[in-house]
Protein backbone atom coordinates (compact mmCIF):
# COMPACT_ATOMS: atom_id res chain seq x y z
CA UNK A 1 0.00 0.00 0.00
CA UNK A 2 1.38 3.71 -0.78
CA UNK A 3 -0.04 7.14 -0.67
CA UNK A 4 0.76 10.47 -1.37
CA UNK A 5 0.03 13.43 1.30
CA UNK A 6 0.49 16.98 0.62
CA UNK A 7 2.57 18.70 3.50
CA UNK A 8 3.11 22.45 1.96
CA UNK A 9 2.91 24.57 -1.15
CA UNK A 10 5.57 22.54 -3.02
CA UNK A 11 6.13 19.88 -0.71
CA UNK A 12 4.61 16.33 -0.48
CA UNK A 13 4.90 12.97 1.63
CA UNK A 14 5.22 9.51 0.13
CA UNK A 15 4.41 7.02 2.25
CA UNK A 16 4.99 2.67 1.67
CA UNK A 17 3.27 0.26 3.98
CA UNK A 18 4.88 -3.28 3.84
CA UNK A 19 2.28 -5.01 5.83
CA UNK A 20 2.82 -5.29 9.71
CA UNK A 21 5.89 -6.75 11.79
CA UNK A 22 5.94 -9.99 14.71
CA UNK A 23 4.68 -8.09 16.85
CA UNK A 24 2.03 -6.68 15.02
CA UNK A 25 3.42 -2.79 14.70
CA UNK A 26 3.14 -1.25 10.87
CA UNK A 27 5.89 -1.19 8.61
CA UNK A 28 5.83 1.96 7.04
CA UNK A 29 8.24 4.29 4.81
CA UNK A 30 7.93 8.06 4.20
CA UNK A 31 9.47 10.13 2.42
CA UNK A 32 9.42 13.72 1.72
CA UNK A 33 9.55 15.60 -1.25
CA UNK A 34 9.90 18.92 -3.27
CA UNK A 35 8.40 19.30 -6.49
CA UNK A 36 8.94 22.19 -9.05
CA UNK A 37 6.62 25.43 -9.09
CA UNK A 38 6.19 24.67 -12.84
CA UNK A 39 4.34 21.89 -12.49
CA UNK A 40 0.53 21.72 -11.60
CA UNK A 41 -2.64 19.63 -12.95
CA UNK A 42 -1.76 16.59 -14.84
CA UNK A 43 1.57 16.68 -15.24
CA UNK A 44 1.84 17.59 -11.17
CA UNK A 45 0.02 14.44 -10.90
CA UNK A 46 2.26 12.53 -13.02
CA UNK A 47 5.28 13.43 -11.45
CA UNK A 48 3.89 12.44 -7.91
CA UNK A 49 2.76 9.38 -8.99
CA UNK A 50 6.52 8.59 -11.07
CA UNK A 51 8.11 9.37 -7.49
CA UNK A 52 5.65 7.50 -5.62
CA UNK A 53 6.35 4.34 -8.09
CA UNK A 54 10.45 4.66 -7.67
CA UNK A 55 10.26 4.97 -3.77
CA UNK A 56 8.16 1.92 -3.68
CA UNK A 57 10.60 0.15 -5.61
CA UNK A 58 13.40 1.04 -3.44
CA UNK A 59 11.49 0.12 -0.46
CA UNK A 60 10.31 -3.19 -1.21
CA UNK A 61 13.52 -4.21 -3.20
CA UNK A 62 15.37 -3.15 0.22
CA UNK A 63 17.54 -0.64 -1.77
CA UNK A 64 15.69 2.63 -0.10
CA UNK A 65 17.93 3.57 3.79
CA UNK A 66 15.58 5.83 5.89
CA UNK A 67 17.28 9.54 6.20
CA UNK A 68 17.74 8.81 10.09
CA UNK A 69 19.63 5.37 9.48
CA UNK A 70 21.70 6.90 6.61
CA UNK A 71 25.52 6.61 7.07
CA UNK A 72 27.89 9.37 5.59
CA UNK A 73 29.26 7.24 3.09
CA UNK A 74 26.24 5.93 1.50
CA UNK A 75 24.94 9.83 1.21
CA UNK A 76 28.15 11.19 0.07
CA UNK A 77 28.99 8.74 -3.01
CA UNK A 78 25.69 7.71 -3.33
CA UNK A 79 23.25 10.35 -3.49
CA UNK A 80 25.18 13.72 -3.35
CA UNK A 81 28.13 12.72 -5.59
CA UNK A 82 26.12 11.70 -8.81
CA UNK A 83 23.21 14.64 -8.06
CA UNK A 84 25.47 17.31 -7.70
CA UNK A 85 28.81 17.26 -7.63
CA UNK A 86 29.39 15.13 -11.06
CA UNK A 87 27.22 17.76 -12.44
CA UNK A 88 28.84 20.65 -10.79
CA UNK A 89 32.11 20.20 -10.51
CA UNK A 90 34.46 19.80 -13.79
CA UNK A 91 36.62 16.62 -14.72
CA UNK A 92 39.94 17.70 -12.69
CA UNK A 93 38.02 18.92 -9.89
CA UNK A 94 36.07 16.30 -9.75
CA UNK A 95 39.28 14.14 -9.60
CA UNK A 96 40.70 15.93 -6.75
CA UNK A 97 37.48 15.80 -4.75
CA UNK A 98 37.51 11.91 -4.96
CA UNK A 99 40.97 12.37 -3.58
CA UNK A 100 39.97 14.54 -0.71
CA UNK A 101 36.86 11.94 -0.04
CA UNK A 102 39.00 8.96 0.03
CA UNK A 103 42.34 10.46 1.98
CA UNK A 104 40.78 12.39 4.76
CA UNK A 105 36.55 13.14 5.17
CA UNK A 106 35.22 9.21 4.23
CA UNK A 107 37.94 7.39 6.77
CA UNK A 108 36.73 9.80 9.82
CA UNK A 109 33.21 10.01 9.09
CA UNK A 110 32.03 7.30 6.72
CA UNK A 111 30.65 4.96 9.31
CA UNK A 112 28.97 7.83 10.75
CA UNK A 113 25.14 8.20 10.50
CA UNK A 114 24.87 11.17 8.66
CA UNK A 115 21.99 12.94 11.27
CA UNK A 116 24.94 12.22 14.43
CA UNK A 117 27.69 14.32 12.78
CA UNK A 118 27.84 17.52 14.94
CA UNK A 119 30.14 20.41 14.70
CA UNK A 120 32.77 19.51 17.40
CA UNK A 121 33.34 15.94 14.94
CA UNK A 122 34.30 18.62 11.77
CA UNK A 123 36.14 21.02 14.43
CA UNK A 124 37.88 17.96 15.34
CA UNK A 125 38.52 17.08 12.09
CA UNK A 126 39.85 19.60 10.78
CA UNK A 127 42.27 20.06 13.79
CA UNK A 128 43.39 16.84 13.42
CA UNK A 129 44.26 17.36 9.48
CA UNK A 130 46.30 20.56 10.13
CA UNK A 131 48.50 18.49 12.41
CA UNK A 132 49.10 15.54 9.96
CA UNK A 133 52.05 15.34 7.66
CA UNK A 134 51.34 14.69 4.01
CA UNK A 135 52.83 12.36 1.70
CA UNK A 136 55.80 14.59 1.76
CA UNK A 137 56.16 14.41 5.57
CA UNK A 138 55.11 17.99 6.00
CA UNK A 139 51.98 18.89 7.41
CA UNK A 140 48.52 19.31 5.01
CA UNK A 141 48.80 22.69 2.61
CA UNK A 142 46.49 25.39 3.07
CA UNK A 143 44.87 24.29 -0.34
CA UNK A 144 43.81 20.97 0.78
CA UNK A 145 42.59 22.23 4.27
CA UNK A 146 40.44 24.43 2.04
CA UNK A 147 39.62 21.75 -0.25
CA UNK A 148 38.64 19.27 2.65
CA UNK A 149 36.31 22.18 4.23
CA UNK A 150 34.76 23.18 0.85
CA UNK A 151 33.89 19.63 0.73
CA UNK A 152 32.40 19.01 3.49
CA UNK A 153 30.63 22.01 3.61
CA UNK A 154 29.13 21.12 0.28
CA UNK A 155 28.13 17.34 1.27
CA UNK A 156 25.91 18.83 4.59
CA UNK A 157 24.85 21.34 2.71
CA UNK A 158 22.48 19.25 0.31
CA UNK A 159 22.16 17.47 3.24
CA UNK A 160 20.27 20.11 4.55
CA UNK A 161 18.51 21.49 1.87
CA UNK A 162 16.95 17.48 0.48
CA UNK A 163 16.10 17.94 4.58
CA UNK A 164 18.01 14.64 5.34
CA UNK A 165 19.30 17.17 8.75
CA UNK A 166 18.08 20.63 10.08
CA UNK A 167 21.56 22.11 10.43
CA UNK A 168 24.65 22.30 8.65
CA UNK A 169 27.41 21.06 10.88
CA UNK A 170 30.25 23.33 8.82
CA UNK A 171 27.84 26.56 9.66
CA UNK A 172 30.81 26.71 13.25
CA UNK A 173 34.25 25.40 11.34
CA UNK A 174 36.44 28.66 10.92
CA UNK A 175 37.27 28.47 7.30
CA UNK A 176 41.46 27.57 6.31
CA UNK A 177 43.22 30.44 4.63
CA UNK A 178 44.90 28.77 1.21
CA UNK A 179 48.80 29.32 1.63
CA UNK A 180 50.07 32.16 -0.31
CA UNK A 181 52.77 31.10 -2.02
CA UNK A 182 55.55 33.81 -3.46
CA UNK A 183 54.81 34.73 -7.13
CA UNK A 184 57.69 33.77 -9.27
CA UNK A 185 58.59 35.53 -12.78
CA UNK A 186 60.96 36.63 -15.18
CA UNK A 187 61.99 40.67 -15.57
CA UNK A 188 62.19 42.04 -18.66
CA UNK A 189 66.13 41.26 -19.17
CA UNK A 190 64.90 37.73 -17.91
CA UNK A 191 62.63 37.48 -20.19
CA UNK A 192 64.53 38.55 -22.95
CA UNK A 193 66.93 35.73 -22.01
CA UNK A 194 63.71 33.22 -22.20
CA UNK A 195 62.91 34.28 -25.88
CA UNK A 196 67.04 33.73 -27.07
CA UNK A 197 66.67 29.86 -25.54
CA UNK A 198 63.37 29.11 -26.83
CA UNK A 199 65.03 30.24 -30.47
CA UNK A 200 67.13 26.91 -29.93
CA UNK A 201 64.14 24.90 -29.55
CA UNK A 202 61.59 22.90 -31.74
CA UNK A 203 58.99 25.90 -33.49
CA UNK A 204 56.22 24.14 -31.91
CA UNK A 205 57.19 24.43 -28.22
CA UNK A 206 58.68 27.97 -28.63
CA UNK A 207 55.09 29.31 -30.13
CA UNK A 208 52.97 27.58 -27.27
CA UNK A 209 55.67 28.92 -24.25
CA UNK A 210 55.85 32.18 -25.98
CA UNK A 211 52.01 32.66 -26.40
CA UNK A 212 51.81 31.69 -22.55
CA UNK A 213 54.50 34.28 -21.45
CA UNK A 214 52.88 36.98 -23.95
CA UNK A 215 49.38 36.57 -23.80
CA UNK A 216 48.69 35.25 -20.49
CA UNK A 217 47.45 31.87 -21.47
CA UNK A 218 46.87 28.81 -18.88
CA UNK A 219 48.31 25.97 -19.89
CA UNK A 220 45.20 23.77 -20.60
CA UNK A 221 43.84 26.76 -22.98
CA UNK A 222 46.69 26.55 -25.49
CA UNK A 223 46.06 22.90 -25.64
CA UNK A 224 42.67 22.86 -26.46
CA UNK A 225 43.63 25.93 -29.00
CA UNK A 226 42.46 24.84 -32.66
CA UNK A 227 43.38 26.40 -36.36
CA UNK A 228 39.78 27.91 -36.47
CA UNK A 229 39.62 29.56 -33.21
CA UNK A 230 43.00 31.80 -34.52
CA UNK A 231 42.08 34.99 -36.57
CA UNK A 232 45.39 36.08 -38.23
CA UNK A 233 43.48 39.40 -39.83
CA UNK A 234 43.36 40.62 -35.98
CA UNK A 235 46.05 39.15 -34.92
CA UNK A 236 43.55 37.79 -32.25
CA UNK A 237 43.94 34.12 -30.52
CA UNK A 238 40.02 32.86 -29.17
CA UNK A 239 40.01 31.13 -26.08
CA UNK A 240 36.68 29.07 -25.85
CA UNK A 241 38.01 25.61 -23.99
CA UNK A 242 40.62 24.03 -21.98
CA UNK A 243 42.08 20.72 -21.74
CA UNK A 244 42.61 19.95 -17.92
CA UNK A 245 43.15 16.14 -17.82
CA UNK A 246 43.23 13.44 -19.64
CA UNK A 247 40.61 10.27 -18.86
CA UNK A 248 40.88 6.96 -20.51
CA UNK A 249 43.57 8.21 -22.49
CA UNK A 250 41.62 10.82 -24.14
CA UNK A 251 41.97 14.59 -23.32
CA UNK A 252 38.65 15.85 -21.49
CA UNK A 253 37.79 19.15 -23.13
CA UNK A 254 35.94 21.74 -20.59
CA UNK A 255 34.92 25.53 -20.47
CA UNK A 256 37.58 27.56 -19.83
CA UNK A 257 37.61 28.59 -15.93
CA UNK A 258 34.84 30.79 -14.87
CA UNK A 259 34.67 33.92 -16.92
CA UNK A 260 37.92 33.46 -18.85
CA UNK A 261 36.36 32.70 -22.31
CA UNK A 262 37.08 35.30 -24.60
CA UNK A 263 39.88 37.10 -27.08
CA UNK A 264 43.91 38.17 -27.13
CA UNK A 265 45.23 39.97 -29.42
CA UNK A 266 48.73 39.31 -29.76
CA UNK A 267 51.87 40.73 -31.06
CA UNK A 268 52.37 41.14 -34.68
CA UNK A 269 55.55 39.08 -34.86
CA UNK A 270 54.13 36.17 -32.93
CA UNK A 271 51.20 35.59 -35.29
CA UNK A 272 53.81 35.66 -38.53
CA UNK A 273 55.81 33.31 -36.96
CA UNK A 274 52.51 30.93 -35.81
CA UNK A 275 51.21 31.25 -39.62
CA UNK A 276 54.85 29.94 -40.68
CA UNK A 277 53.83 27.01 -38.18
CA UNK A 278 50.40 26.43 -39.54
CA UNK A 279 52.06 25.80 -43.03
CA UNK A 280 54.25 23.74 -41.94
CA UNK A 281 51.27 21.92 -39.60
CA UNK A 282 49.47 21.12 -43.23
CA UNK A 283 52.49 20.02 -44.46
CA UNK A 284 53.08 17.26 -41.38
CA UNK A 285 48.76 16.35 -41.96
CA UNK A 286 49.02 15.67 -45.44
CA UNK A 287 52.23 13.49 -44.82
CA UNK A 288 50.08 11.51 -41.93
CA UNK A 289 47.74 10.07 -44.18
CA UNK A 290 46.02 7.42 -42.46
CA UNK A 291 48.01 7.59 -39.76
CA UNK A 292 46.53 11.13 -38.65
CA UNK A 293 44.56 10.79 -34.94
CA UNK A 294 43.35 14.42 -34.93
CA UNK A 295 39.96 13.30 -37.29
CA UNK A 296 38.38 16.66 -37.98
CA UNK A 297 39.53 18.25 -35.22
CA UNK A 298 42.66 20.78 -35.64
CA UNK A 299 44.67 21.35 -32.43
CA UNK A 300 47.51 23.80 -33.05
CA UNK A 301 49.91 21.94 -30.77
CA UNK A 302 50.12 18.07 -30.87
CA UNK A 303 52.09 15.06 -31.15
CA UNK A 304 52.79 15.23 -34.79
CA UNK A 305 49.71 13.39 -35.49
CA UNK A 306 46.98 15.55 -34.47
CA UNK A 307 46.27 14.57 -31.04
CA UNK A 308 46.80 17.18 -28.11
CA UNK A 309 49.44 16.71 -26.05
CA UNK A 310 49.04 15.16 -22.68
CA UNK A 311 47.95 17.97 -20.19
CA UNK A 312 51.20 17.14 -18.05
CA UNK A 313 53.55 17.27 -20.84
CA UNK A 314 53.85 21.07 -21.36
CA UNK A 315 54.97 20.83 -17.70
CA UNK A 316 57.47 18.54 -18.09
CA UNK A 317 58.91 20.09 -20.95
CA UNK A 318 59.23 23.46 -19.21
CA UNK A 319 61.09 22.06 -16.35
CA UNK A 320 63.51 20.24 -18.93
CA UNK A 321 63.96 23.42 -21.04
CA UNK A 322 65.34 25.99 -18.22
CA UNK A 323 67.89 23.29 -16.90
CA UNK A 324 68.85 22.69 -19.96
CA UNK A 325 69.56 26.47 -20.47
CA UNK A 326 70.50 27.31 -16.71
CA UNK A 327 67.77 29.45 -16.87
CA UNK A 328 65.65 30.78 -13.67
CA UNK A 329 63.53 28.12 -12.47
CA UNK A 330 59.53 29.30 -12.20
CA UNK A 331 56.62 27.28 -12.31
CA UNK A 332 54.98 26.92 -16.28
CA UNK A 333 51.86 28.84 -14.46
CA UNK A 334 54.14 31.34 -13.57
CA UNK A 335 54.57 32.05 -17.74
CA UNK A 336 51.05 33.73 -17.00
CA UNK A 337 52.26 35.82 -14.22
CA UNK A 338 55.34 37.01 -16.24
CA UNK A 339 52.81 38.25 -18.90
CA UNK A 340 51.06 40.76 -16.27
CA UNK A 341 54.53 41.76 -14.65
CA UNK A 342 56.06 42.61 -17.84
CA UNK A 343 53.02 44.77 -19.05
CA UNK A 344 52.92 46.23 -15.62
CA UNK A 345 56.17 47.51 -15.69
CA UNK A 346 55.19 49.06 -19.02
CA UNK A 347 53.24 51.02 -17.69
CA UNK A 348 49.78 49.47 -18.86
CA UNK A 349 46.66 50.30 -16.90
CA UNK A 350 45.82 47.47 -14.54
CA UNK A 351 42.30 47.47 -16.10
CA UNK A 352 44.27 46.10 -19.16
CA UNK A 353 45.75 43.94 -17.47
CA UNK A 354 42.66 42.10 -16.03
CA UNK A 355 40.84 42.38 -19.94
CA UNK A 356 43.85 40.38 -20.92
CA UNK A 357 44.14 38.03 -18.23
CA UNK A 358 40.46 37.66 -18.70
CA UNK A 359 40.32 37.92 -14.69
CA UNK A 360 35.99 38.03 -13.96
CA UNK A 361 36.94 40.61 -11.38
CA UNK A 362 39.34 43.93 -11.28
CA UNK A 363 39.79 42.67 -7.62
CA UNK A 364 41.32 40.01 -8.71
CA UNK A 365 44.20 41.58 -10.90
CA UNK A 366 44.65 44.10 -7.81
CA UNK A 367 45.13 41.41 -5.47
CA UNK A 368 47.42 39.59 -7.27
CA UNK A 369 49.78 41.90 -8.86
CA UNK A 370 49.52 44.34 -5.70
CA UNK A 371 53.30 43.48 -5.27
CA UNK A 372 54.35 44.52 -8.66
CA UNK A 373 52.23 47.75 -8.67
CA UNK A 374 53.88 48.70 -5.50
CA UNK A 375 57.49 48.22 -6.39
CA UNK A 376 56.85 50.06 -9.67
CA UNK A 377 55.11 53.11 -7.77
CA UNK A 378 58.13 53.40 -5.34
CA UNK A 379 60.56 52.93 -8.51
CA UNK A 380 58.28 55.47 -10.30
CA UNK A 381 58.51 57.67 -7.23
CA UNK A 382 62.20 57.87 -6.89
CA UNK A 383 62.74 59.00 -10.29
CA UNK A 384 61.68 62.21 -8.53
CA UNK A 385 64.43 62.45 -6.57
CA UNK A 386 66.70 64.37 -8.59
CA UNK A 387 64.60 66.98 -7.68
CA UNK A 388 65.23 67.21 -4.57
CA UNK A 389 66.44 70.99 -3.59
CA UNK A 390 69.49 69.56 -1.86
CA UNK A 391 70.68 67.97 -5.09
CA UNK A 392 69.85 71.04 -7.35
CA UNK A 393 72.75 72.93 -8.82
CA UNK A 394 75.26 75.50 -6.64
CA UNK A 395 73.12 78.22 -8.05
CA UNK A 396 69.74 77.33 -6.58
CA UNK A 397 68.54 80.14 -4.30
CA UNK A 398 69.64 80.64 -0.76
CA UNK A 399 67.99 78.84 2.61
CA UNK A 400 66.70 81.00 4.64
CA UNK A 401 67.38 80.03 8.37
CA UNK A 402 64.76 77.79 8.99
CA UNK A 403 65.77 75.57 6.01
CA UNK A 404 63.28 76.92 2.96
CA UNK A 405 64.23 79.02 0.87
CA UNK A 406 63.51 82.48 0.65
CA UNK A 407 61.28 84.39 -1.14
Amino acid sequence: MASIEKRGPRTYRLEVHLGRDGRGKPIRHRKTIKVPENLTGRKLKEFLNLELAKFQLEVESGTYIAPEKMLFRDFAIGEWWPKFAEKRYSPANQKNIRSILNAHILPAFGDMRLDTIKTIHCVNLMDELSRKPGRSGKPLSGSTMLNVHKALDSIFAKAVEWRLIKENPMDGVERPTMDRWKKQYYDEEEAREVIAALYQEPVEWRLYFLGLMLGGFRRGELLALEWPDVDFDNNMIHIRKAITMTKDGQPVETPPKAGSEGSVVMPEWYMKELAKYRRQWMRERLQAGDRWEGGERQYVFHNGLGRPWHYTTPTQKWIKFIAKHDLKHIRLHDLRHTAATLLIEAGVELKAVQERLRHSRYQTTADFYAHVTKRVSKETAAKLEKFDPRNLSPNRPPRGQDGTFSS
